[in-house]
């Protein structure tokens, strides 16, 4: 899947998200997506993602969790 795909999926994820789960589905799809995004910078997911800069710092976060995640038996492939 290339990242404008990537994007997409991101992007209906979060129109269908109810508000008060707005966030938690946002880092959801980053953990999600965290291994085929690491090639981008946190401003690049945000543009992509039609997100304001502010959450490039999420999507740093998000991806630093991941090795942790599946350290502990986390499938991102699954979510």
């Amino acid at each position: 899947m290339n990242h404008l795909e990537i994007f997409e999926n991101i992007k209906l994820a979060l129109d269908k998200a109810p508000r008060n789960q707005y966030t938690a589905e946002l880092h959801l799809q980053m953990i999600k997506y965290a291994d085929d995004l690491k090639s981008i910078t946190a401003k690049e997911f945000c543009e992509g993602a039609g997100l304001k800069n502010s959450f490039g710092t999420e999507f740093s976060k998000m991806r630093n969790l991941v090795a942790r995640l599946k350290a502990a038996g986390l499938h991102t492939n699954q979510i």
